[in-house]
């Protein structure tokens, strides 16, 4: 079998109402059809209150489907004889706002909090909290500081780093660039697309920032009110501005710039989705 080609996340028909069979009872996911393919890095854009964040949690187990089935890395979250810590150790969920998760008084024990719950030896959780610091962009001297010391930035990549030393093989984030500056979102990205480099893993992220989603995603589940209306790779779906705009999205600032030049009598290739791509073509219009 190509592992490759296998879905390492599946989910089909997922319904999910809040407050079921009460008078408050809430909608939130209405069938939802979603996989990621090992090595893919999959998008999900959608309008607030859409259902991005109840579908990510019930990747790692935090919801057990009412309707429908989730299976990540072989194992199926309706499954009632599955230990939900399985799951939670393969998929790696990131919440929005993370860094105001931060219990430990020190970064290193922060880190460390996923290993030793596994019951680690002390020498492998020193060797996961190092390479997952490393991996965040965080020497390893970060371990003793105060977390309350750190900036937004360093403290969003510290939970990041929490969340990778238990070595998972999806990480599901949700809204990972919110809040940072310009300069901490785009090494928070760095980190993410360093991290999904690793063909055997997958990413799956939730974000309304569609610069985010042009830089990082293979492929973008559109979602609006519970339901999944368009799919496809980024440049695909960044086209269709009639889907997108009813429902309260917009596009990469870079798409709507090449957008305005076909408008205008310009060809230009659609794969631009980045501000980088963007400038090459336009340099390109202007040195023609």
């Amino acid at each position: 079998m190509n592992t490759a080609s296998t879905p390492i996340v599946e989910v089909r028909g997922l319904w999910h109402t809040y407050l079921a069979g009460t008078p408050l009872e809430t909608p939130s996911l209405r069938g939802v059809d979603l996989c990621a393919l090992r090595g893919e890095t999959v998008g999900i854009i959608g309008p607030t209150g859409s259902g991005k964040s109840t579908l990510l949690q019930h990747l790692n187990g935090l919801w057990r489907p009412q309707r429908g089935e989730v299976h990540v890395c072989g194992l199926s979250v309706n499954d009632p004889a599955i230990d939900l810590r399985v799951i939670r150790q393969q998929v790696g969920l990131v919440f929005q706002n993370p860094e105001d998760q931060l219990f430990e008084r020190y970064a290193g024990d922060d880190v460390a909090f996923g290993p030793r719950n596994l019951k680690l030896g002390r020498e492998e959780v020193r060797e996961r909290v190092r390479e997952a610091m490393e991996q965040c962009g965080l020497p390893f001297s970060f371990k003793d500081r105060l977390t309350l010391e750190l900036s937004q930035g360093e403290r969003r990549r510290l939970a990041l780093a929490g969340v990778l030393a238990q070595r998972p093989q999806v990480l599901a984030l949700d809204e990972p660039t919110a809040g940072l500056d310009p300069q901490g979102r785009l090494e928070l990205l760095r980190i993410l697309r360093q991290w999904g480099k690793d063909g055997d893993r997958a990413i799956i992220l939730a974000s309304h920032n569609m610069e985010d989603l042009a830089e990082l995603a293979t492929r973008v589940y559109v979602l609006v009110a519970g339901q999944v209306v368009l799919e496809g790779p980024p440049e695909q779906v960044f086209e269709r501005t009639d889907v997108l705009v009813p429902a309260g999205l917009s596009v990469p600032p870079a798409v709507e710039v090449i957008q305005e030049l076909r408008r205008r009598g310009f060809t230009v290739p659609h794969a631009v989705l980045t501000p980088a791509q963007a400038i090459r073509q336009i340099e390109a219009i202007l040195h023609a």
